[in-house]
């Protein structure tokens, strides 16, 4: 199946900072080992009191026998048994041998007693119940047993101190253990929910704070292709640090700014870049810091942040994905939560309230600003609202500078050629090629970075990974090189589609089987004749097989989704249509998530016209292919014997497209290689997906 834009990799460069935490050295490996807890104390303190219970002094050094040895031994008595004494206290009964006694069970004696056998004992103990039933249990015996001699006898008693207050606090201090052990569990541990303190300090922020002392490895230099972004946040920092500048002349310090933009564009990258940078306070953490499980712990956290803001302005406080407490109040009764709606009130009148003070600045991050709330938005809360889009040409040139500094290049490397070669990607999908790159190279052996294993992770990255062991028939061979030849033919010569820069029948990722790519010229607008060259080019593949064929396979689903996507877009969002009208039915703030804002029979006209639409297109695309029919039997056959054709290879069999734009870079000048060195590059066109991807599900 297709690999959809945003499925994208989001992961972000620059120059992370060290492994093992803020300054340490990025090229050392992360420390390793048992972390020090406290538990560590508890439990040897814990193990210490039990080992001395066990086998300290107080335990005893002895062979254990059985009441019944005992009058057994009596019984057997030749001046064995010196005496026994009675310990009612314990329980227990203690006996010493004399010296032939010794000698007799000194093999018993061995298995129990730890170092040398003592001469004045006792040498072996057994239990009772009490002293007294043991006195009368004796008298019976001798009683019974008049030709058996009276073994002398003492009774005692022994000081216990320490075990008896042991049996008394143990239950109490594994009581106390597992309280603080569960409080700290229920607030997160140390570092965890409520920091050190564990429940009891629940409502405390758990912003991570960079003062002066703080090393953090990202700046300015770092951030590229954000040139606007960061003349405004540079000014922010500026505002801090020399605020007189500013207000001399009547200006006031801006009290937050929101950046905004795509996954993976670099907002939270331009946020580390302004942590390191500015010579004030910086407390970092995330919308999701501000939730709990308790009630009212978000809204205390939020005075706790502003409170420790207050006593360290100027500060910058920064709040990433700040969608997940911003959320719009109200909309929908239903999905209403108090608690979040709480903690939202309590950002709202800490940014700008009755009693604000000023010398902090809030920054924020969002990839999602139609979902916030526009209390949080308005002027005084965050009076800039920072656009980060995805990053044009020489942006993306700038970006591949940046993430190639610390990898071994060629030196025939072209980095504007892949910045051409690469429209509508983010920082992230930038930083992530870059590293398939050396990845790939290195698995080569290679000992420099080379453009072709720039284009294997761009083909990587878009395409997912090169399936070599897939068996395909014949027959299903067939049908998939002359499903993407249509494409291709169509993309040729249609004016307004997007020109061709690749065209392959490789299997890659989880189904795609085959797919083109092309090149679209970055612009923001889009009219009708381009959409609809747009939807012609995407059917190419499904009008392909019906003439070719006469039958039709599951290989455009994605096609088809994207046709329907770009066609309901047309007729419901921007007004293309005469029967319709100049209405769209957008809805981003989904205030009419339960109501449609049309009336059935406008829903049964709208289907009529986006399936009248798409049928006309397909009839236009079958009639161009019909017309172009031997071209597209030369790239399919050509297709099924190099599996890869290239803009060259495409201009060499039917000919230069028929439209004077400029050549368009060739990903390789010499003879096309196989499958798995073939060039690659992707596009993005207004709709999602920057490659059609043709799979047979």
């Amino acid at each position: 199946m297709p690999q959809e834009s945003e499925n994208k990799p989001t992961r972000f460069g620059g120059r992370p900072p060290g492994p093992g935490g803020p300054g340490d050295d990025p090229n050392l490996p992360p420390k390793k080992g048992p972390r020090f807890s406290i538990y560590w104390i508890y439990a040897i303190i814990f193990a210490v009191l039990i080992g001395f219970q066990l086998f300290g002094p107080f335990s005893p050094n002895m062979a254990k026998i059985s009441s019944l040895d005992f009058r057994n031994m009596i019984t057997n008595n030749n001046g064995d048994i010196e005496k026994y004494v009675i310990i009612d206290n314990r329980k227990v009964v203690r006996v010493y041998l004399t010296k032939s006694g010794i000698d007799k069970y000194n093999a018993k004696l061995k298995e129990s007693i730890t170092g040398k056998i003592p001469d004045k004992g006792p040498h072996m103990y057994f239990k009772i119940t009490s002293g007294d039933a043991f006195e009368k249990e004796m008298s019976d015996f001798y009683h019974n047993n008049p030709t058996i001699k009276e073994v002398q006898k003492y009774s005692d008693t022994e000081k216990d101190w320490f075990g008896g207050a042991l049996q008394f606090l143990l239950p109490i201090l594994l009581f106390v253990g597992l309280w603080i052990l569960l409080m700290r569990k229920m607030g997160g541990g140390a570092g965890g929910g409520g920091g050190p303190g564990g429940i009891f300090n629940i409502g405390k922020s758990k912003a991570t704070l960079f003062d002066k002392g703080t090393k953090v490895n990202i700046t300015f230099a770092d951030v590229a292709g954000l040139d606007e972004a960061k003349v405004e946040v540079m000014e922010i920092v500026d505002f801090l640090k020399n605020p007189k500048k500013y207000t001399n002349l009547g200006g006031k310090i801006p009290k937050g700014a929101l950046l905004i933009g795509p996954p993976g564009t670099g907002k939270t990258l331009l946020a580390k870049a302004v942590a390191g940078e500015a010579q004030v306070p910086f407390f970092s953490l995330s919308g999701s810091d501000f939730v709990e499980m308790f009630v009212g712990v978000g809204a205390s956290r939020v005075r706790d942040l502003f409170k420790q803001a207050r006593e360290k302005a100027p500060c910058i406080i920064f709040i990433d994905e700040i969608d997940a407490i911003g959320r719009a109040r109200g909309k929908n009764a239903m999905m209403s939560n108090d608690e979040r709606e709480s903690t939202l009130n309590q950002l709202l009148v800490e940014m700008d309230g009755f009693g604000t003070d000023a010398g902090i600045i809030v920054l924020a991050a969002t990839n999602r600003p139609d979902v916030l709330d526009t209390a949080l938005l308005r002027p005084g809360r965050f009076d800039r609202q920072i656009s980060i889009d995805k990053p044009d040409l020489v942006g993306r040139e700038a970006i591949f500078k940046v993430h190639l500094k610390p990898i071994k290049i060629s030196k025939t490397l072209d980095i504007h050629k892949l910045a051409e070669q690469t429209p509508g990607f983010a920082g992230a999908d930038i930083a992530n090629v870059c590293n398939e790159a050396a990845l790939i190279a290195a698995r080569k052996g290679k000992e420099a970075v080379e453009m072709e294993d720039f284009q294997d992770a761009v083909d990587r990255v878009i395409g997912g990974l090169e399936k070599k062991n897939k068996i395909i028939s014949p027959e299903e061979k067939k049908i998939i090189a002359f499903h993407e030849a249509g494409h291709a033919v169509c993309g040729w010569y249609l004016e307004h589609a997007y020109p061709l820069l690749k065209v392959t029948i490789v299997p890659r990722g989880t189904a795609a089987l085959g797919y083109a790519q092309y090149t679209p010229k970055e612009q923001y607008l889009y009219n009708t004749d381009q959409l609809g060259d747009q939807i012609c080019m995407t059917l190419g593949g499904r009008a392909s097989e019906d003439i070719f064929f006469h039958k039709i396979s599951t290989g455009a689903q994605n096609d088809l989704q994207q046709v329907t996507r770009i066609a309901y877009a047309m007729v419901t969002v921007y007004g293309m249509n005469d029967k319709i009208g100049k209405i769209s039915f957008y809805d981003p703030q989904q205030e009419t998530s339960f109501t449609k804002p049309y009336s059935e029979e406008t829903s049964k006209l709208i289907d009529e016209e986006v399936r009248k639409l798409i049928d006309i297109a397909y009839e236009k695309t079958k009639q161009l292919l019909i017309d172009k029919r031997a071209d597209v039997e030369k790239l399919a056959n050509e297709l099924l014997e190099k599996e890869v054709l290239f803009q060259s290879d495409v201009e060499a069999l039917i000919g230069k497209r028929p439209f004077g734009e400029k050549k368009l870079l060739d990903v390789n000048d010499d003879e096309p290689k196989a499958s798995e060195n073939g060039e690659l590059s992707a596009g993005v066109p207004p709709y999602d997906s920057d490659i059609t991807n043709k799979s047979l599900s």
